[in-house]
């Protein structure tokens, strides 16, 4: 059986486990049906719907640390997500400037380049479920279809599978990627790093008031990945990215956040010059750039 059936199954039984759990809160007649900002729904203590929305501004628009756009892009976002364990939703990246006609996809100034939707389920299982695991292990298993204009791109399809451990100090993620459609290729991404609390909560168990994340991630893709970015046609090391993150939770259910990034292609000399040579819409000359955004999330 392969890791992506296990995980299935895994999830699955997450979401059947919320279902009991919220069966049998059904039966205690002092069980009462709860709202509260940042947490959703709730009946007694088991999770039932929670709906988060989002508006992020990024500086450039990067692929696998490629620019495909050199000028700022908004992506507004929304999920829903039911019983802790299944999330459906949808984004989408809007150009705000005329690049798009320099870049050659027309002018698509105020208007989505791109639309995302998708489902996922989530689940972590930490020694408190099973006192055999050394540490919170956490899965996702997702699903999502990149719609273009005609103007702008192909639509394709991807699945998404990611397994971390937020609980060590350096919170390790590994993430595997394929695209099932255009070019069916494979990206892979191993992300370290670490959240340090500048300001803690007055509240016993209440989120952090500020954090500061450092974390740096290298991306891999096979030969059909590479070429349908690069050329060469043979795996290597893409993009690394080091990031710097702030985020403040302004109160419950509300945070805002700010970035800073750097991204190149350090590890395969061959795909660094490709990089500094990739014209799809980006134009640059160069294997690196340095990213800013800004990023506001409303959750209830």
């Amino acid at each position: 059986m392969n890791s992506k059936h296990m995980m299935t199954m895994a999830c699955a039984a997450a979401v059947c486990g919320s279902v009991s759990a919220f069966a049998e809160a059904m039966e205690d007649e002092r069980a009462e049906l709860n709202w509260k900002m940042g947490e959703g729904v709730t009946f007694d203590e088991t999770p039932i719907v929670s709906t988060e929305v989002g508006l992020a501004f990024d500086s450039k628009f990067l692929s696998y640390g490629l620019m495909d756009n050199k000028d700022p892009i908004l992506t507004p976002s929304a999920a829903m997500t039911f019983f802790d364990a299944l999330s459906v939703s949808v984004g989408a990246i809007y150009d705000i400037t005329h690049y798009g006609r320099k870049a050659g996809y027309g002018n698509r100034a105020w208007r989505y380049q791109e639309l995302d939707p998708g489902a996922s389920l989530v689940q972590e299982f930490s020694p408190d479920d099973f006192a055999w695991l050394p540490t919170t292990i956490a899965f996702e298993l997702g699903y999502m279809y990149e719609h273009h204009p005609d103007v702008v791109d192909d639509d394709t399809q991807f699945v998404n599978f990611s397994i971390g451990l937020p609980d060590l100090w350096f919170e390790p993620t590994f993430a595997y990627e394929r695209d099932i459609d255009r070019d069916d290729g494979t990206y892979l991404n191993l992300e370290v790093g670490h959240t340090f609390t500048l300001v803690e909560s007055n509240e016993a168990g209440g989120d952090d008031v500020l954090d500061f994340r450092l974390s740096a991630a290298q991306g891999w893709g096979d030969a059909r990945r590479i070429k349908a970015y690069l050329e060469p046609n043979r795996p290597g090391m893409m993009d690394f990215c080091l990031k710097g993150e702030l985020t403040w939770n302004v109160t419950d259910g509300v945070s805002v956040g700010g970035y800073v990034a750097y991204t190149d292609y350090l590890f395969d000399r061959a795909l660094r010059h490709r990089a500094r040579a990739y014209e799809a819409t980006g134009h640059w000359k160069d294997s690196w750039n340095f990213t800013t955004g800004l990023s506001l999330a409303v959750s209830f």
